[in-house]
């Protein structure tokens, strides 16, 4: 029966496969890329943003997450939440409005749309009849009124989008209820603002573009009382009380006019323009808040004057005689004030100021003296500076997780106290069963921290190398200084800042050891530091060393970007990873690998042209090893060259074409008439157009030239502890794989501990590995003798792994671009191999090991291959017999930064960036999930004779 089964068909396999392996996209990280619109409800204090692509999300307390996303992709332009309900309506640019709802579906809640309606005039009518300004969701919960263009307002009903044709309130109607010698036609042309009485929900202000203001009353359809301003209308806010309310202008003014009982015509109580005499740019939002104390907060977005400030982009808020002009680091999308929302509360009493950037999220404490910035929980700007490399590690230790937190609480020490204030909803979801890390590195030469345990992405603890260097900008120099008596009183806040003082600075490399707190990061002008992690701030001086990896070969000459320059003599650290000595590789070209082993205390660095290792506990160089080729001029030409290679490369092409073709005429001798060598090579012609159609999906494994460009770029090194000489005696071993194909075995001597200090550590070539197809090497991995991967330094030290087999023979694992391949040792002799490349028609990005553990029982775990393709597919393939499991896609394959950006957990996540500013998290693995889980609480409320009962939501979105 055997034969007729289908080969690799094990159904005990495929069951324990269903146990192992899940694919789930379960939770954006970060800050959403280019958001369009902010909504708020005090209800149910949760915040939505919407974005240009049509998605919206809804965030409460840390933890309570949704999301959803229009169908139409369309670019979110207003959010408005009904009311005392678990609704909110979005328009779109489309001028399509939408009603989302949280719903509870199969014993959990979900974030779902409801419905959908775009508004539509009379045959014949222009689009500007329909064209949505201004919303209002009226407190009755029943309507929405709709300002347009026209200067028409439309009253639709909820949760139908049913038009309401009897209760329109036309441009006609209210210029009939307006004295004629008081404006014109034009003067209720487009609604600006639409605002319902805090206090009569039968009277809603209606405020038009050229300054017409109205108050009209629903019942009776008729004006009651009308307000002319002189200058064009950006915004209208009603005072808590009802008794006033406060006009914003294009000219940089606002008015505050009073309602009176009768309908005399209303004279306006204070016209100011905050930042006068001269012209000012445009308050686009105001708030005037009331306090106990009886100073009311004055909060408005704008103003500037135009000739000195018109870039910038500031929210200014007044109270008394303090007066701060936040200066944002991008441009303000939109901001809403927490303030007292129980309707028997008789003063406002602003609590925080929540402001939408299009960069990142601020947070202003009002309570505190100083106003000072709240740190968010969530909504984190990863992108303040530029990502250019990212370290994930599992499970940190609790004592180095204290000490990073610790040294984080210190720089957090200007940031307010106070609880985050949106707070909507209950986090659900169980604790994190493990402490987990995520390292980005930055343009600007910092290491971010975060925490990646759960739903949230926290930033724990910032590092900077730029100490270390002598660079523009002075790290002391403080952006927020201001003289007394400077005006305005600007005040710079966020952490957005893509500027890098120098390009060379950017980070390329991380790695930390969680069990000893060492830390190494490598930079783009071929600078290695090595850190230690110190509780206290510190001065002390930088060791320096120099590795040449020209080796003073002749006849070669560096062609891009100088050395960084370093401080000379002692350098003040704060509190945290401090660097105690600094590699410069020489050419000071970008490190492209990075590896480090603490027991032994040695880093291993590699570039395009070599790599070396170095010994940082005695701080001496151990061995450089030169890679380059001599026809790899262009490795010596640095990143900002590389546009030459285009005209290169193609020549090449077309040479390696022509070759071919010559060679196919030799091989028949010439024999044959003229028409059998013309039809040959226009089958040669098709073969070649066939195969270049079929890249990269499709190509074969194919020995590729020496001559190739970058052949000597280092693209992995890996330490082990195995036989690499004979099969009696292990050592320790360093390897490096190159962009040619070449893998390079040393092997180490290290001594013993209480000699450490004495003898130097010594290196000697004893393997060199040419695979024939000469494709990339992006992975080295040494199998002990019960063919599990070697366990990380100083994991066994700690009891978290158990010591590897030094009994039975160990095993090489090779992953190239294009195949998998293992070799046994000391012999190094080829014992089995997978050829992705031909078999699948994709080239292999990234490989890591993963762990997964069974959903069903917690007895059973195995490690394989995680592996990310040029396609942003993800295959899982078995060790030690490179079998495949499954494959799921992941990445679209025309995302080239977000497959290039993507970072393989070690039991079986990961994270890539979806866009400059957010990561998508998602999981392999049937048992380590994190995603959202939450209920949102809806209290008990009585307003406007409504009553509605409590009701809870729990929420698993993704």
């Amino acid at each position: 029966m055997r034969r007729f089964l289908r080969p690799g068909h094990d159904p005990v396999r495929e069951r324990l496969k269903r146990d192992l392996f899940q694919f789930n996209k379960t939770v954006e990280h970060g800050f959403p890329h280019q958001p369009s619109a902010l909504g708020y409800s005090p209800f149910l204090r949760l915040m939505a943003i919407g974005t240009r692509s049509g998605a919206i999300k809804l965030y409460g307390a840390p933890g309570v997450e949704f999301m959803g996303l229009h169908e139409e992709n369309n670019t979110v332009m207003q959010i408005h939440f009904i009311p005392d309900q678990c609704q909110l309506v979005t328009l779109l640019d489309d001028n399509s409005l939408h009603l989302w709802s949280l719903k509870q579906h199969s014993g959990a809640s979900e974030l779902r749309e409801e419905h959908r309606f775009t508004l539509k005039g009379p045959p014949g009518s222009p689009p500007s009849a329909t064209q949505i300004t201004a919303v209002v969701p009226h407190s009755s919960r029943e309507v929405l009124y709709l300002g347009t263009e026209s200067g028409n307002i439309f009253v639709v009903e909820l949760p139908s989008f049913r038009v309401l044709e009897d209760r329109t309130i036309t441009s006609e109607a209210v210029l009939q209820r307006v004295p004629e010698d008081n404006c014109n036609r034009r003067s209720c042309e487009l609604v600006e603002a639409l605002r319902e009485h805090p206090k009569n929900p039968d009277q809603i202000l209606i405020g038009y573009s050229r300054g017409l203001i109205v108050l009209w009353d629903l019942q009776n359809n008729k004006v009651t009382h009308h307000f002319l301003g002189s200058q064009q209308l950006e915004n209208l806010y009603w005072q808590r009380d009802g008794s006033k309310f406060i006009s914003c202008h294009y000219d940089g003014s606002y008015t505050q006019w009073p309602v009176s009982s009768d309908n005399r015509q209303p004279e306006p109580l204070e016209n100011l323009v905050p930042y006068g005499p001269f012209p000012c740019k445009a308050i686009s939002k105001i708030y005037w808040q009331t306090t106990k104390n009886g100073l009311p907060y004055i909060i408005f977005q704008g103003g500037m004057p135009r000739a000195s400030y018109g870039d910038r982009h500031s929210i200014s808020v007044v109270h008394g005689s303090q007066q701060t002009a936040f200066d944002f680091t991008s441009r303000v999308i939109d901001f809403f004030i927490i303030f007292s929302s129980e309707p028997t509360a008789e003063f406002d009493d602003p609590s925080a100021m929540v402001v939408l950037a299009e960069e990142e999220l601020v947070v202003i404490d009002l309570k505190t003296a100083g106003w000072p910035a709240v740190h968010p929980p969530y909504l984190a700007s990863l992108h303040c500076s530029a990502i250019t490399c990212s370290h994930h590690v599992s499970n940190i230790p609790l004592k180095l997780w204290e000490r990073i937190i610790s040294a984080g609480s210190k720089q957090n020490i200007h940031y307010s106290h106070m609880p985050w204030p949106i707070d909507g909803g209950t986090n659900i979801a169980p604790d994190p069963p493990q402490r987990d890390l995520l390292l980005t590195g930055h343009e600007d030469g910092t290491v971010r921290f975060w925490d990646a345990s759960g739903v949230c992405l926290h930033l724990l603890y910032k590092l900077s190398t730029v100490r270390v260097f002598l660079t523009d900008a002075d790290p002391n120099d403080n952006m927020n200084t201001l003289g007394e008596d400077e005006w305005p009183p600007l005040r710079k806040v966020g952490t957005f800042d893509p500027y890098s003082d120098d390009p060379r600075l950017g980070i390329q490399k991380i790695y930390l050891c969680k069990y000893s707190g060492y830390l190494t990061v490598a930079g783009t002008a071929g600078q290695v530091l090595v850190m230690e992690l110190n509780d206290e701030d510190a001065e002390h001086v930088v060791d320096h060393a120099e590795a040449d990896l020209l080796q003073d070969q002749e006849g070669y000459r560096w062609k891009g970007h100088e050395k960084l320059k370093t401080r000379d003599g002692p350098v003040r650290f704060e509190a945290g990873f401090q660097p105690f000595v600094l590699v410069q590789c020489q050419p000071p070209a970008v490190v492209t690998s990075l590896a480090l082993h603490s027991e032994w205390k040695l880093v291993a660095f590699g570039t395009s042209h070599g790599f070396g290792l170095f010994d940082h506990q005695q701080k001496r160089l151990v061995f450089v090893k030169c890679t380059l080729h001599p026809s790899d001029q262009l490795a010596l030409e640095g990143p900002l060259s590389r546009v030459k290679s285009l005209k290169k490369s193609l020549r090449q092409s077309f040479r390696r074409i022509r070759r071919s073709r010559v060679s196919s005429r030799k091989r028949r001798g010439g024999s044959g008439n003229a028409s059998e060598v013309q039809e040959a090579n226009a089958k040669f012609d098709q073969d070649a157009l066939q195969e270049m159609e079929l890249a990269p999906v499709q190509r074969k494994i194919e020995a590729r030239s020496a001559e190739d460009s970058f052949t000597g770029f280092v693209r992995t090194l890996y330490f082990a502890d195995t036989f690499l000489r004979d099969s009696s005696r292990h050592c320790p071993s360093l390897w490096a794989g190159t962009n040619g194909g070449t893998v390079y075995a040393f092997c180490l001597r290290v001594p013993p501990a209480e000699r450490r200090m004495d003898e130097p550590v010594r290196a000697e070539q004893a393997k060199e590995i040419q695979l024939m197809h000469r494709a990339p090497v992006v992975g080295i991995l040494v199998l002990d003798g019960h063919s599990t991967p070697l366990p990380e330094p100083l994991e066994v030290a700690h009891d978290l792994s158990k010591s590897p087999d030094m009994q039975g023979s160990h095993q090489l694992l090779v992953v190239s671009e294009e195949q998998f391949k293992v070799f046994t040792l000391p012999k190094v002799s080829s014992k089995l191999k997978l050829k992705l490349t031909a078999l699948e028609g994709c080239r292999v990005r990234k490989v890591t090991v993963a762990n997964f553990g069974s959903c069903k029982t917690d007895d059973y775990s195995e490690n394989d291959l995680a592996v990310l393709t040029n396609l942003g597919d993800i295959q899982i393939i078995s060790l030690p017999f490179l079998k495949l499991q499954i494959r799921y896609p992941c990445i679209r394959k025309e995302d080239v930064s977000g497959i290039a950006s993507c970072v393989f957990t070690k039991y079986g996540q990961g994270f890539y960036l979806i866009s400059p500013s957010e990561f998508e998290r998602f999981s392999l693995s049937t048992k380590w999930l994190v995603e959202p889980r939450c209920i949102v609480d809806m209290p008990e409320v009585t307003s406007n004779n409504h009553v509605h009962n409590k009701s809870g939501m729990e929420n698993a979105a993704r």
